[in-house]
């Protein structure tokens, strides 16, 4: 009886209910689209105004960092040459380092260098990049080169020392009693090292610190490197000179300047044998003069550090006196800076204007988020969300419709009822998931009723020989028949029949267990065809039917084989036994062996004159206990598991079994087998026992 709309087996959901809208697909997938959509749309915004503005700032900015260090090597060679000749191939060496445009001219514009010569892109721009003067350094830029040498404070480059360099003479004596200092330093247990000075004099470099104490109590003679050279005392005395000059106008006294540019009233004299330790206010030395034993510091990488400050004190900017800081000093200091730069002028560079720019000249507007761009990022990120959840609304309407139609049918094909195919509306993804499912439908559908068909089946040809057997065993029980021979024989034959059934539903058993097992071995087929015709001849005879085993066709005879025998004739046997029950008397069943056009499968046809198979019954005819005329007569009906059983052996061995027919003239059945060496598992080895697999 069928089982109302209404009701529900145990155990199922109950009454179907609408998806809560917080759980539904289609509120998850708007509030996911809406949450990406704004996410996005606020990521794109703050990082396109991120890099807007940082690009825009880098390029006003001109890469300070990369433009400091441009600077610092152009006011190296400034410091180092009188005149800028020969900068051309430092600049172009600059310009393909960093990628940019450099130019260098004169104050008055005069070109001195530029990359992009000899044909310039485009004219330089109005406002210069620096003004390169070793004798006024740009601070800003000296501080922000990683590898700047640093400044003083009467912004002199510590790379100009003009007359104070050393010529090689020097340089060697005074590098010889540094090696001897390290050498004695070492002995003590005190590690250190000598660099040398923009001047050319080594300074000791102590590793680890300056501990006064430590120092002292080395006794390392040091006076050699503290004593001025030929050359820097006609230096000095010479910035002396100026220096007074300077004091004299002012209405001033001159001063005496010492190695590291102090004056007045110095400290004690520090004895030969001890390492110098200036008093304290001892005034940072400029390049021109650098104390025998410098701190102890690691370089930045790829510069060599120079230090012209005092052995445990960190170096102060500027000139100072020992006593104090008071005006007068500060006037001393101011014509001692004036000094410097009027006696280093004839031995560095005039000042030079630099421009760096892109290649292209191309230049950058400035960059404003006012109220009025920030009201259009606002607006534009509005419109992108509204039309995301506008979109993800329709995309999300027309997704959830056939799921929603997909997940009804599913419960009512859970519940049993019968389940109209879902429609369906497009080739894409869950089109095809509609058309996936409406087959799965059909073939449960068509399982259902063979497994229906199947179960009064079985029940059908089961119940037959038992009910003989019982029929005639009750009727010797009660004397009415004889269990004569004859008597004896009908119980056989129909216990065979019985057997026969059970033995076939045990092959599909197996063979739909992957247990089915073969034992291949070579097979002659034509001698094979033979033994299956003897074997069916004395029913075809009965049946008035003609069985014959014919020749291969010319030019086409039949590959070596290798197979199982027993199962290979219980195949073809299964074919001959249907097509003599389907053959009328007076027709014809042929067997026919023959090799594929390639060569490489062996043919096997068994052809009748019967009634044939109608088209559409054609693709069924391998399903099992499908049968062409649904009577229950067993001469024209049979089990209906013997094709299956015989295409279920040949996919055993490889192969393939098909079949042809016309209405009325009669059917073909082929069976095709892979002939030696094609075959999947290798059966063509020749050794039996090495052949045995299991499927």
């Amino acid at each position: 009886m069928r089982r109302p709309r209404s009701a529900r087996r145990p155990g199922s959901a109950g009454p179907r209910a609408q998806v809560p809208l917080r759980k539904s697909l289609f509120a998850r997938l708007l509030a996911v689209s809406a949450l990406v959509a704004a996410c996005s749309v606020a990521a794109t915004a703050w990082l396109a105004v991120q890099t807007t503005s940082g690009a825009i700032r880098q390029e006003q900015g001109q890469n300070l960092t990369a433009d400091a260090r441009i600077y610092q090597r152009l006011l190296g060679y400034a410091a180092a040459h009188p005149t800028w000749d020969g900068v051309e191939e430092t600049v172009r060496e600059l310009a393909e380092q960093s990628g940019r445009r450099i130019a260098l001219t004169t104050q008055g514009r005069a070109p001195l260098a530029d990359s992009a010569a000899p044909e310039p892109a485009t004219a330089l721009p109005a406002q210069a990049s620096a003004v390169v003067d070793p004798l006024a350094v740009d601070t800003a830029l000296s501080a922000e080169s990683a590898g700047g040498s640093g400044t003083t404070t009467d912004r002199v480059d510590p790379r100009a020392v003009g007359p104070f360099r050393l010529p090689a003479s020097e340089r060697t004596r005074l590098r010889k009693a540094a090696d001897r200092s390290v050498a004695c330093l070492s002995d003590f247990g005190i590690a250190s090292d000598v660099v040398a000075g923009a001047s050319g004099r080594p300074l000791i470099q102590v590793v680890g610190g300056n501990d006064p104490e430590r120092l002292q109590g080395t006794r390392c003679a040091v006076d050699a490197l503290d004593t001025p050279t030929a050359t820097e005392e006609k230096a000095l005395k010479a910035l002396n000179q100026l220096a007074d000059a300077c004091l004299k106008r002012q209405g001033r006294e001159g001063v005496q300047l010492k190695l590291g540019l102090s004056w007045g009233q110095a400290a004690d004299p520090v004895p030969a044998e001890a390492v110098p330790m200036p008093a304290e206010g001892y005034p940072s030395l400029p390049p021109t003069a650098e104390p025998s034993v410098a701190p102890s510091s690691a370089p930045e990488p790829g510069v060599r550090e120079e230090r012209t400050a005092t052995p445990g004190a960190t170096p102060s900017p500027g000139y100072e006196q020992a006593a104090g800081n008071s005006e007068d000093d500060r006037a001393i200091a101011s014509c001692v800076g004036t000094a410097r730069r009027e006696q280093l002028s004839s031995y560095v560079a005039s000042p030079a204007l630099l421009f760096i720019g892109d290649t292209g000249g191309a230049t950058v507007p400035g960059f404003d988020l006012s109220p009025a761009n920030t009201a259009r990022i606002a607006g534009a990120a509005a419109l992108v969300l509204a039309l995301t959840v506008g979109a993800s609304v329709l995309v999300g309407a027309r997704l959830v419709r056939p799921l929603r139609a997909l997940t009804g049918a599913a419960q009512r094909m859970r519940d049993g009822e019968d389940t109209a195919p879902v429609v369906v509306a497009a080739d894409n993804e869950i089109g095809r998931l509609a058309a996936a499912f409406n087959d799965m439908s059909a073939h449960r559908a068509r399982l259902e009723a063979q497994r229906k068909a199947m179960v009064s089946d079985v029940a059908h040809e089961l119940r037959t020989p038992l009910s003989n057997i019982r029929g005639w065993l009750e009727a010797a029980q009660d004397g009415v028949a004889e269990p004569d021979p004859a008597f004896i024989a009908f119980l056989h034959d129909e216990a065979v029949q019985l057997q026969h059934i059970i033995d076939d539903l045990q092959d599909l058993a197996q063979a739909d267990a992957d247990a089915l097992r073969l034992h291949p071995e070579p097979v002659r087929i034509e001698e094979l065809l033979g033994q299956v015709a003897a074997a069916h001849q004395a029913r075809a005879d009965t049946a008035g039917v003609v069985l014959s085993v014919q020749a291969p066709p010319p030019g086409r005879p039949p590959p070596a084989l290798t197979a199982d025998p027993v199962r290979l004739r219980q195949a073809v046997g299964n074919l001959v036994s249907n097509a003599v029950r389907h053959t009328p008397a007076g027709g014809e069943v042929t067997l026919r062996p023959y090799g594929s056009d390639e060569g490489d499968a062996v043919l096997v046809d068994v052809a009748d004159t019967g009634s044939g198979i109608p088209a559409d019954d054609l693709a069924h005819v391998f399903d099992r206990f499908w049968r062409g005329e649904k009577s229950r007569n067993r001469r024209t009906g049979g089990s209906g598991l013997g094709l299956a059983i015989v295409r279920k052996l040949v996919e055993a061995h490889g192969g393939t079994a098909t079949a042809a027919s016309v209405p009325g003239q009669g059917s073909v059945f082929t069976l095709r087998l892979p002939a030696d060496g094609n075959s999947p598992s290798g059966q063509g080895s020749g050794d039996p026992d090495a052949m045995t697999t299991t499927i």
